[in-house]
């Protein structure tokens, strides 16, 4: 701890007038090392800059580390304030969450009074409630309430010696019209515990109420808590125990105590969802794929059922190659543009022309398939829109809309719209091909949008498609807020590396390699989904501006979103760009084992475990007779029964080149996929990687102990390198990797408003949880995929709250295809989850969907989301498609067809009260809130639950 004895603790503001000294005051216990700091808006708290902020003091009062100091400042004064945990140089180690703290010194202070602020610190959870989802959505009736007076203003005067005014001050974000807070304790001020006698708060504004008594000394210690009384008398007390006020003060000062008292407790607030892909929705209005004007009568669906979020993929713009590849929602061509995919052509225009009404009719038609037909729905699309357009094109590029929506977005639409021009002229996304224009200036930028340009139509034409994509999802977004729907979006983990961010943006990306994920539940050997790695170092330098520019676009339309892959803010799988596959990868950051480290160990020869070992007699073993054939094309003999591979076919790109090669000549006798597998395997076959840019680094080879030439070293070898491996892979990363994203996650989530979740899925490291739960991230849980390794199937029951649970999501099997796939597995689990110790039936039959529904809604978790699959399966009528054909994506296939569209119409969803009604008594059975509309929105937004008035002192 830092040696504060030679520090001044006290910082005087300029003033003529007579002072108040103010006292700030927390609990808060640091390690060594670690100090607490105050700093605010104003001169005397450092006026924003930390450096400058007022270090407070510790000191042990009963089992607390408080920590306290002052300034001296006059009558009125104002300014917002947080708190730091920092280091003896004051470079912060920790922040608070949520809102800055809002300080005002009331006016009624004549100077010469002491004023102490008792605050807790602001964790990740207790700036929740302030999250859009929360505040702008579920809880947004409390807005509604009327400010009884202003913030910080005292009502009783300290003029007695025995007395102390007490203000007390806390954050009650779910509370409606008609509801009172109440402060009740043991005082006689504080009623007794009766709330006809408590102190009543007052409104404040930013869910805050307040209130202050004059209490005198000798009622110290008062134990207290706060209560909400509806209008019509139901009384909600605070659950946990009594909060406690000591007034040991012995000031001879006029004395005012402030207790910033956080968050009102009471059960955690729980919700469910929907999730489905935006392009799967179907409705009776769309051409041919889901689209954004589609979720309104989503949000209408799930006001019915009971469901308090939308859940959707990706819908950012992805046509990189502009052909049913782009399908695949995570591979952004620009991380701001929306996809053309989504545009409602028959709402672009109030006017449409006959014969365009009559395309349209028939495009719906030709396009309502059993699933979505890509390239024809985007072809057909962007066909009529350019029609419109033509025709529309003035009166919209000159309307006050557009020209508002032009200049927000400028920075990111116009390089979209010369992207898209170039990707269309020089019929490829790949701007290393384009010329001149293969490098990115704002000069080039300027003559591509220039309107004296003879393509300033095309560019145009970019322009007004995301113009009304933006209008589209706004309309939607907008309904969905009136209605109590969280809107939950994705935020993908990579771009395309041909995409518009990397053209501009290209030194924030590391092209020359690839990012992917290690084997885990999804793919046993790993994946490589060839988007650039991040350069962190670059990033950093202007606070992360880029993320914070997504997020804060993606805030316009979402209130809430799902990180995928957040690991990689830990760590990122990294392969070299020639890689096709994601096994022989390493992660960045991390430590790498050094050469004198491994000679220290006894290891000393670096090229045979570093490169492919490769003998006959594994040749032998996979390949048969074709072991010939393999080796004269791929391999050279460095000595008897010893190979390498050629030049010209030692990475897996070169080798996937020559098999098609040899395909294309009818040399190659054996399948093509099989023998590209069993090759790879042979490249593959090394114990440690070397760093490409440090030969004398390496990282070992992910599951080092399934390859032969692993298998073939001495004990002594193995045993060194199998604890290095483990050391590498679960031990000496941990604290490089809390920092990195204790790092870089904060700029992300300070950056906007929105409730965000994180894809924590797979092979997670100790380090991720903890940092997880300190910046209030929620987690995913997917009952298949345990996050403990001593299971196989999740206990829903067991869960944390701060997690989003659900039997599957897009990226494996439906529950009812899950259920049909394995005999054996569906047995263990009938016996193990459902207690039933019987065959179970052989298909997922709605009672089986109903009782693994129940289990999760009634999960503590925070949020239960079911994929729409999921929830028909709860009516037979509706499981009459096969399983498998259900499945959104299969991760084992890079090149898989997003394209599963749901087989039933929102509008006869709609009608089915049936499936509605089960659905919403599920949730409303298992206590977790249902959204109401209408009148009945204030009036059960005012009802508590009834309470003790009076608890246990």
């Amino acid at each position: 701890m830092m040696n504060l004895g030679s520090l001044s603790l006290t910082t005087t503001v300029k003033s003529s007038k007579p002072m108040v000294s103010l006292s700030f005051w927390i609990p808060y216990f640091t390690h060594w090392g670690q100090s607490l700091l105050v700093c605010g808006s104003a001169p005397g708290l450092g006026s924003g800059n930390v450096k400058k902020g007022l270090l407070l003091k510790p000191s042990q009062q009963e089992d607390q580390l408080i920590w306290s100091g002052s300034v001296s400042v006059p009558p009125g004064f104002s300014c917002d304030y947080c708190y730091y945990v920092v280091d003896d140089l004051k470079n912060v180690l920790r922040s608070e969450f949520g809102m800055k703290r809002k300080l005002v010194v009331s006016e009624t202070l004549t100077g010469g009074e002491s004023v102490q602020l008792r605050d807790l610190w602001q964790s990740g959870d207790q700036a929740l409630p302030f999250r859009s989802a929360f505040k702008d959505v579920i809880f947004r009736n409390t807005g509604d309430v009327e400010v009884e007076k202003p913030l910080g203003g005292f009502e009783n005067k300290s003029d007695q010696d025995d007395s102390v005014v007490v203000q007390f001050k806390i954050c009650c974000p779910d509370v409606g019209q008609g509801t009172s807070v109440y402060v009740l304790g043991t005082s006689g001020k504080l009623g007794k515990w009766k709330v006809e006698n408590g102190l009543r708060l007052k409104y404040v504004g930013d869910s805050t109420w307040e209130g202050d008594c004059l209490i005198p000394k000798a009622d110290s210690p008062i134990k207290y808590r706060y209560c909400k009384v509806a209008k019509e008398g139901n009384i909600g007390l605070e659950s946990g125990g009594n909060r406690e006020l000591s007034l040991h003060s012995t000031s001879s000062k006029q004395e005012y105590i402030v207790m910033s008292d956080g968050l009102f407790r009471e059960m955690p607030w729980r919700g469910a969802g929907v999730a489905v892909p935006m392009f799967s929705v179907r409705s009776e209005d769309d051409v041919g794929v889901g689209e954004f004007l589609d979720l309104k009568l989503l949000v209408d669906w799930s006001v019915d059922s009971g469901l308090h979020l939308v859940q959707l993929l990706p819908v950012n713009d992805t046509s990189v190659h502009k052909m049913w590849w782009d399908s695949y929602p995570y591979s952004s061509l620009s991380v701001f543009a929306l996809h053309p995919l989504y545009l409602r052509v028959q709402a672009l225009s109030e006017s449409l022309p006959e014969e365009i009404k009559d395309e349209i009719q028939k495009a719906k038609k030709l396009l309502d398939k059993n699933d979505v037909d890509y390239e024809a729905t985007m072809e057909t699309k962007l066909s009529i829109a350019k029609k419109i357009f033509d025709l529309e094109k003035d009166q919209t590029l000159n309307s006050s809309s557009f020209q508002k929506f032009f200049s927000e977005n400028e920075g990111w639409l116009k390089p979209y719209a010369a992207f898209c021009f170039l990707r269309d002229f020089f019929e490829t996304s790949d701007h290393s091909q384009w010329g001149t224009f293969s490098d990115y200036t704002d000069t080039k930028l300027e003559k591509l949008t220039s309107k004296d340009s003879l393509h300033y139509d095309t560019i145009c034409f970019h322009y007004y498609i995301q113009y009304h994509l933006h209008v589209q999802l706004s309309e939607a977004s907008e309904y969905a807020r009136k209605r109590g729907v969280v809107l939950k979006g994705d935020l993908p983990i990579g771009v395309d590396r041909n995409s518009v961010d990397t053209w501009v943006n290209r030194n924030l990306f590391r092209m020359n390699t690839s990012t992917g994920a290690p084997p885990d539940y999804f793919d046993k050997n790993g994946q490589n989904w060839g988007f650039p790695t991040y350069n962190w170092e670059e990033m950093s330098k202007d606070n992360y501006g880029w993320w914070r520019a997504r997020l804060t676009q993606m805030g316009k339309y979402f209130t809430a979103y799902r990180i995928d892959h957040i690991l990689g803010f830990f760590r990122i799988w990294e392969l070299p760009a020639h890689a096709m596959t994601g096994l022989v990868g390493k992660f960045r950051p991390s430590i790498p084992l050094s050469q004198e480290e491994l000679e220290k160990e006894g290891i000393w020869d670096f090229d045979r475990l570093s490169k492919p070992y490769v003998q006959r007699k594994f040749l032998e073993e996979k390949f048969g007779d074709f072991w010939p054939f393999i080796a004269s094309n791929f391999l050279n003999e460095t000595q008897k029964d010893f190979y390498e591979f050629k030049e010209d076919c030692n990475t897996e790109k070169k080798i996937a080149a020559k098999l098609k090669s040899l395909a294309a000549k009818s040399l190659l006798l054996e399948d093509e996929d099989k023998v590209r597998r069993d090759v790879f395997d042979i490249l593959r076959n090394v114990v440690l990687i070397r760093d490409p840019e440090d030969a004398r680094k390496f990282y070992p080879r992910f599951n080092i102990e399934d390859t032969s030439s692993f298998q073939d070293l001495d004990d002594h070898s193995k045993n060194v390198l199998k604890r290095l491996y483990y050391d590498y892979y679960f031990h000496r990363q941990e604290d490089l990797w809390r920092k990195n994203a204790l790092k870089t996650l904060p700029a992300l989530l300070n950056s906007s408003n929105m409730l965000a979740c994180g894809e924590d899925l797979g092979l997670v490291p100790a380090c991720v949880h903890p940092v997880m739960k300190e910046l209030a991230l929620v987690g995913l849980r997917i009952q298949r995929m345990p996050s403990e390794s001593d299971v196989e199937f999740g206990i829903p029951s067991n869960y944390d709250y701060m997690t989003v649970c659900a039997p599957s999501c897009h990226d494996c099997s439906t529950l009812r295809a899950w259920w049909e796939e394995e005999e054996e597995r569906r047995q263990r689990y009938f016996k193990e989850v459902i207690g039933v110790d019987e065959i179970p039936p052989s298909q997922c039959v709605p009672e089986i969907t109903h009782f693994i529904l129940r289990q999760h809604v009634e999960a503590p978790s925070m949020w239960a989301i079911f994929p729409l699959q999921d929830m028909l399966a709860l009516k037979e009528e509706y499981t009459a498609r096969p399983a498998k054909e259900e499945t959104i994506n299969d991760p084992t296939n890079p090149k898989h067809y997003w394209r599963y569209r749901v087989h039933v119409t929102l509008d006869s969803l709609m009608k089915d009260i049936d499936l509605k009604s089960t659905i919403k008594n599920l949730v409303a059975g298992s206590g977790r809130s249902v959204p109401v509309s209408g009148e009945d929105d204030n009036n059960k937004k005012g009802v508590i639950a009834n309470g003790s008035t009076k608890p246990n002192p």
